[in-house]
């Protein structure tokens, strides 16, 4: 059967040239010239086996090779001079059971990539995203709370009152100064968060460059209950390090009495301005560079408390989503990393993000227009007839028809507002350009607050 010669030949060559192929080619461990298969490509076509040569020749040990950027160059590229800048600051972001897991982690990938030095403290130990947090109540945390009880709540002027995890949030404030001191005792500067609340680093650090930093401060935005006026939590909180110090040295040697006075109030950033109180440091008003609420929904023409948005820098936000710090992260870093910009000021803000030619209509959008209007027989509520009669306004630079309450609004200055189903929100398009023609030269100093 196998006598021929030449059928020998066909049935023996075949069977050593796979065997050089494998010895040359496949096999991993023998000729220093075996093929890389994650370079080639190796296929059967028409009983022959192709090996295909890549593309592009690799290249050889003496071509320059592009050096991958160092973490450093990579932090200046994304942070700019900010953890340079930062270097005498330490920041705490407090937060609560209720609402780390949700509202922490997009901090953590944004805005703290920047901060140098910080902690979370919280109300119980974890960790989020690689960043254990401290819990500054010790026994009390989740474990505190029923089913029930779990959860976050919506946040509002008065606080998460329904929220028990915010009730036990007044407790953190006072507990927060020893620990921040405790972790960075030589800090020039000490700046307080909340999850919700969006830093402009830049601006702050600048702010912070012009004031004293060996004076007692106590810096926020401007809120009162009853006779105390304190700096609202949310906007963020600044104290320099003799206030600091002086406050844990008055804790120390009255603590029942804060303990009491704890007990007694419903929320922890008006307890830390009675403290305040007794040491007789007064607070600081930074409205409007440190804001409490999101830009989309502050009027940036109007005054308040004698000042108008206008022309300072935008330190802080508060009440923002997760998206919403996504959305001004992105647009912070792309403002500052151009390299012409200095300062982030509430008309940039406006310009830039706000208004940005956008504003015509929109449909489930409530742009915040405050004033209600009535109409007179015969005219019947309508969007029709809401915009007709901010037509017919001339103060009139938005409008807002609600389908469901057949409610219209006025508002004779000018909101972004917020999705809101049901309800169509209009601008006086020409109008809000001409106000804003006005406003353009209006900044001929940025203005700063220093007491």
């Amino acid at each position: 059967m196998f006598s021929s010669p030449r059928r020998w030949i066909f049935i023996v060559s075949p069977l050593i040239t796979l065997s050089l192929i494998y010895y040359l080619y496949l096999n991993p461990h023998g000729h220093s010239g075996a093929v890389n298969n994650a370079e080639h490509t190796i296929h059967a076509e028409q009983g022959h086996i192709i090996i295909e040569e890549p593309n592009a020749t690799p290249p050889s040990d003496s071509a320059p090779k592009t050096p991958k950027p160092s973490k450093q160059e990579l932090e200046e590229h994304q942070c700019g001079h900010i953890r340079r800048d930062m270097d005498d600051v330490f920041v705490v972001l407090k937060t609560g059971a209720t609402e780390s897991q949700a509202k922490v982690p997009v901090q953590i990938r944004t805005t703290l990539q920047c901060v140098p030095n910080y902690a979370i403290f919280s109300d119980y130990e974890e960790t989020i995203s690689g960043v254990p947090t401290y819990d500054v109540l010790s026994n009390v945390g989740r474990e505190g709370l029923t089913d029930e009880e779990w959860g976050d709540h919506e946040n509002g002027p008065f606080g998460k009152t329904n929220n028990p995890g915010w009730k036990l949030d007044k407790w953190k404030f006072l507990p927060m100064i020893d620990g921040a001191l405790e972790a960075m005792p030589d800090a020039k500067w000490y700046i307080f968060i909340e999850a919700d609340t969006y830093v402009v680093w830049p601006n702050l650090i600048n702010w912070l460059a012009h004031l004293d930093h060996t004076r007692s401060y106590y810096i926020g935005s401007p809120m009162q209950i009853g006779d105390i006026l304190f700096a609202y939590g949310g906007s963020g909180v600044i104290l320099s390090r003799p206030a600091m110090e002086r406050l844990q040295t008055y804790r120390s040697e009255h603590q029942a009495e804060l303990e009491k006075m704890t007990a007694d109030e419903w929320a922890g950033d008006c307890v830390l301005a009675r403290a305040f109180d007794q040491i007789k440091i007064p607070l600081t008003w930074a409205w409007p560079m440190m804001l409490t609420t999101r830009p989309w929904e502050i009027d940036h023409f109007s005054e308040g408390y004698g000042r108008q948005p206008w022309c300072y820098p935008a330190v802080s936000y508060h009440r923002m989503t997760p998206r919403d710090i996504e959305e001004m992260w992105r647009f912070d870093r792309s403002w500052f990393r151009s390299g012409k910009n200095a300062l982030l000021l509430h008309a940039d803000v406006y310009r830039d993000l706000i208004h940005n030619g956008t504003l015509a209509g929109r449909d489930d959008w409530d742009n915040m227009s405050p004033t209600d209007i009535i109409f007179d027989e015969p005219t019947k509520p309508s969007l029709e007839s809401c915009h007709q009669a901010c037509t017919q306004n001339k103060d009139c630079l938005q409008y807002s028809w609600n389908q469901k309450e057949n409610t219209c609004k006025h508002a004779s200055t000018t909101f972004h507002g917020a999705a809101s189903n049901g309800t169509y929100s209009g601008w006086m398009t020409h109008r809000v350009q001409k106000l804003l023609r006005t406003f353009q030269s209006s900044c001929p100093q940025v203005e700063y607050i220093f007491d």
